[in-house]
């Protein structure tokens, strides 16, 4: 019997180690910075085109790379920053497993450009799917230039599953977003189709935190510091009051690497317990540095995971910190059983000077020198009959005087309070204020209100946007909110559509959107929340083209404005949600796809009763 297993080639070795490593453009963008970074750059750019689709490339002014050594890069497993085994257990650097050169390369065209600091001259490399077409000596600055054209051009099936540039984009920004935040002291810059969406210049954390999301995360930030033994604290937790729905400005670092874990993001929320509502989550940015040798960051392929060997002990300390902190800024409230509020001094009188009370004594007073005698008296003194009405309720003149008094009394129906009392009859009712039960034919239907309303609501929008025309109204004075820069230019690739939606906004230079006129259907209190969850939906769906950015505006519109959970109903706004869920095209599903009602047959309810 002949032979079965054999040695792949390394074409088809490094396509699949490029499905680990690389899954979209955000996966390139990630490995080529993490690199410029490790090459001690201070200064890095990134420039994509089409969402990454059409090119990535990096600059830095970092050390570069010798001739061989930009040979060696793309080849599998050549790494500079491991030797041993033993020391994935002591990394300080970024990459270290020799497969994203190879694997990037294999899947795209790839150009590099290097040049050391002490070299007159530097390298260029063309690779097209991990073969070397050219190498050649050239004049190039200092540092390393890669380019990363045509992604997945020789694999269109993984092509094919790439999102909309919308959301890529978004992959992308997030990824820019964690390293820019990781290191302060380098500065980052990025252009989208030769517009700049991010330069940041070398400062401390909290300028490169408020240069990433905007100016008016300033006044949400309450500084965190801490150090132990086993775990060194710092960063920042944004205000209770700012809390969001959506999970969003979260970033854990530990070693200069950002991580994520559901069980060190518990520590947070339970350190704001009971100072956010429920279904809130807190902004931080916290960054931590434990020994390299207490964790495991080779578990998962992005890196993004990594193992502890003392998670609960961090898990204290963290909870701890972030409560003193709060507490510390009074953010949390604080009870002190052994202070007497009765002796705080009011702040107009707390730094004046005190002064001896003066007392002036009278010495000729005599308090019984013009004592009169009180006489007993027990006639009262006669008023008019109409101020008697007010001043006096004894005086039996002015009563008598009243029945002089006509007055027009129009005859009462009785019809009048029977319309007023409560029927019983109705055909709805509300269970816990979250369902509404009705009575049908053949059994029950119970309806969930909040999905209910969302269905009515989106076919409603979804019609004036694109049909009708949604009315507009114009606020007296404009209405600022404030998003960080990757949903600002979500907003501006969709601007013309929410215009068509009612909404009429401009973006300032400092990255502020004045909101001029909204839809006559919402309120201006809801102006961000709208926004953020408008901006989170869009990037998490697929709008390819120009209707399908409507429908989700509309989506996020009926979501926003619906009825909640937990409101209660009087039977009018009961009935009109029954009836107008049924007069929808589709009744049965929320925008979403859940379920807005279920049926119980009388055969289902009876087949409860007999078991």
């Amino acid at each position: 019997m002949s032979d079965i297993i054999q040695l792949l080639p390394d074409n088809v070795a490094n396509q699949i180690a490029a499905g680990e490593v690389v899954q979209r453009p955000a996966s390139v963008v990630k490995e080529l910075l993490e690199n410029a970074v490790d090459a001690k750059a201070n200064s890095i750019r990134l420039i994509i085109k089409d969402a990454g689709r059409t090119l990535i490339q990096i600059i830095d002014n970092g050390k570069g790379m010798s001739q061989t050594d930009a040979r060696l890069a793309f080849e599998r497993h050549s790494t500079s920053k491991i030797k041993t085994a033993d020391d994935l257990y002591n990394l300080h650097t970024n990459g270290f497993r020799g497969e994203a050169l190879a694997s990037i390369a294999a899947i795209s065209h790839v150009t590099l450009r290097s040049k050391q600091e002490n070299n007159e001259l530097g390298t260029k490399i063309d690779i097209k799917g991990g073969d070397l077409t050219a190498q050649e000596i050239i004049s190039t600055p200092n540092g390393t230039s890669i380019e990363v054209k045509n992604l997945f051009y020789n694999i269109p099936a993984r092509r094919n599953f790439l999102k909309s540039n919308t959301v890529e984009t978004r992959h992308i920004i997030d990824a820019f977003q964690r390293i820019a935040l990781t290191y302060p002291n380098i500065s980052f810059s990025m252009i989208h189709n030769d517009s700049e969406i991010f330069n940041l210049k070398i400062g401390n954390l909290k300028q490169r935190i408020i240069g990433v999301f905007g100016k008016k995360i300033d006044e949400k930030l309450i500084p965190i510091s801490e150090e132990t033994e086993i775990l060194k604290i710092d960063g920042y937790v944004a205000k209770a009051n700012f809390a969001k729905k959506k999970r969003g400005e979260q970033f854990y670092f530990v070693n200069d690497r950002f991580i994520k874990s559901h069980y060190l993001n518990h520590a947070v929320t339970s350190a704001f317990e009971e100072l956010i509502p429920h279904g809130y989550h807190p902004s931080y940015f916290l960054y931590l540095q434990v020994p390299p040798n207490s964790i495991d960051i080779n578990i998962h392929p992005t890196k993004t995971e990594i193992k502890f060997d003392n998670e609960k002990d961090l898990y204290a300390i963290i909870r701890s910190t972030i409560k003193h902190s709060l507490g510390q800024y009074n953010v949390s409230p604080v009870l002190d059983f052994e202070k007497d509020p009765n002796l705080d001094t009011p702040y107009n009188f707390r730094n004046k000077a005190t002064s001896t009370p003066k007392i002036e004594v009278d010495s000729n007073f005599n308090p019984f020198k013009n004592e009169e005698k009180l006489k007993y008296n027990p006639k009262k003194e006669i008023k008019p009959s109409w101020e008697a009405l007010y001043t006096d309720t004894d005086n039996t003149d002015g009563f008598n005087s009243l029945k002089n008094i006509e007055v027009d009394v129009e005859n009462v129906s009785q019809n009048l309070f029977d319309e007023a009392k409560e029927q019983t009859n109705y055909s709805t009712f509300q269970v816990h204020q979250r369902y509404i039960v009705s009575s049908i034919k053949s059994g029950i239907v119970l309806i969930d209100q909040n999905a209910a309303h969302q269905r009515i609501l989106y076919e409603e929008f979804l019609e004036k946007i694109t049909i009708k025309g949604i009315g507009s109204q114009h606020l007296l004075f404009p209405k600022e909110i404030s998003l960080n820069k990757s949903d600002i230019l979500i907003l501006k690739n969709i601007q013309l559509d929410l215009e068509s939606a009612g909404f009429q906004f401009s973006i300032t230079e400092n990255d502020i959107i004045s909101v001029s006129a909204i839809p006559t259907t919402i309120s201006e209190n809801m102006l961000q929340n709208i926004f953020e969850k408008l901006t989170y939906n869009i990037k998490n769906e697929v709008p390819e083209s120009s209707f399908s950015q409507l429908d989700s505006i509309a989506k996020s519109l009926a979501k926003s404005t619906a009825i909640k959970k937990g409101r209660k109903l009087n039977h009018k706004e009961q009935e009109e949600i029954v009836n107008n869920l049924f007069l929808c095209k589709e009744p049965n599903f929320t925008p979403r796809g859940k379920k807005t009602f279920i049926i119980l047959t009388l055969e289902e309810l009876e087949e409860k009763f007999n078991f």
